[in-house]
């Protein structure tokens, strides 16, 4: 039997007896495959992404209180001391977990001056953003406002056009260009959705929202290039690096708004005011650790929809006064479906520029 098997193999062709040679150390090299999250989990991340960017802008303008006489709304609280109490909030959960997940060595790792360096200028300019959001929500409402920040994808292909010179096609200007008019005809139509009373749409509230969005954007960019050169830092430490700028930031500028240390640092708050912070530090951690998980598509497509969660929370919980409108409804529906629009556009013009590289080579 042991010789009819040794027969076999010698008569077996190259091919086969090469096959015989295969070992564990043959594929030594071989990286394994990258298994994202399965689709389930990757569901379920992302309803909690569009939830959470449902609920922040929701709850802030729930927070409001309305003048009786003029029937504006305004923040009855120091709009900076929410943004205060969640760098502190972050701060402290993320130095216990350095102590007690790493220790000491973790600890002073924190403090590495070049991290630090890169990551507290990246805070500042986010504490600048914060700013900005909580400035124009005073005057804007949450659907208002998570509309707006659909600029990003314009304001976004612009920086990518000036630093990089990524061009976008005749479709993708077209596209965003429809995205910007619909956003346009939603504010037009729905001027009611400010604390202005309804009286015209709120210039003010508008610019600070884009000014955020530049900021913001900016602040991605960076964000996404230092994170990867100190991805040996967990994002824990990361955050404690971006807070301690971001809260020097915050607490300077709120001396500066005469209201929240004149007032009192807890003048207005009420459970509302609670929950606005509650938000502000969910966000904030929810927001480094999905974006690792999700990927950039999935994050626009729920940025969008987003905007019809909050335009069904602001008809339907009893806190606001808003009423279904169809006019309003559709300019929601066309806002979301230019976005996704845009975002599904990129696969398709990269397929496309691929078709026509191939096509000029024969």
């Amino acid at each position: 039997q042991a010789t009819s098997r040794i027969g076999a193999l010698s008569c077996a062709s190259p091919r086969a007896r090469s096959m015989q040679n295969y070992s564990a150390q043959t594929f030594r090299d071989v990286k394994p495959a990258a298994f994202g999250p399965a689709p389930a989990l990757q569901v379920a991340l992302f309803i909690f992404f569009v939830f959470t960017r449902a609920l922040h802008p929701t709850i802030i303008d729930a927070s409001k209180s309305v003048d009786s006489s003029t029937g504006r709304k305004y923040f009855a609280y120091g709009e900076m001391t929410v943004v205060l109490g969640e760098t502190v909030v972050t701060l402290a959960v993320g130095l216990l977990m350095a102590l007690g997940l790493g220790g000491m060595a973790e600890f002073r790792a924190i403090w590495s001056p070049r991290p630090m360096k890169v990551f507290s200028f990246i805070g500042f300019v986010y504490a600048l953003g914060d700013f900005l959001e909580m400035a124009s929500m005073g005057s804007l409402g949450g659907a208002a406002y998570q509309v707006l920040l659909q600029s990003k994808l314009l304001i976004t292909a612009l920086m990518m056009w000036a630093i990089k010179g990524t061009r976008q096609t005749s479709l993708q200007w077209n596209i965003l260009l429809l995205v910007m008019i619909s956003m346009c005809v939603y504010m037009i139509g729905g001027k009611s959705d400010s604390s202005g009373g309804g009286v015209g749409i709120p210039i003010v509230g508008v610019f600070n929202v884009l000014l955020k969005v530049t900021v913001s954007c900016f602040c991605a960019v960076l964000s996404d290039k230092y994170m990867k050169d100190f991805k040996h830092e967990p994002i824990y430490m990361q955050l404690v690096q971006f807070k301690v700028a971001w809260f020097t930031t915050i607490l300077i500028l709120s001396f500066l708004d005469g209201k929240t240390w004149q007032n009192g640092f807890f003048a207005g708050w009420n459970p509302t005011t609670v929950g606005v912070l509650v938000s502000f530090t969910v966000k904030g951690w929810s927001t480094l650790y999905l974006l690792a998980i999700l990927d950039s598509v999935l994050k626009n497509i729920g940025e969008a929809v987003s905007v019809l969660v909050i335009y069904f929370m602001q008809v339907f919980l009893p806190v606001f006064e808003d009423k279904f409108e169809i006019p309003k409804f559709l300019s929601v529906m066309v806002v979301i479906l230019s976005v996704t629009a845009y975002v599904g556009s990129k696969s398709v013009v990269e397929k496309a520029a691929k078709y026509d590289r191939e096509k000029g080579r024969q």
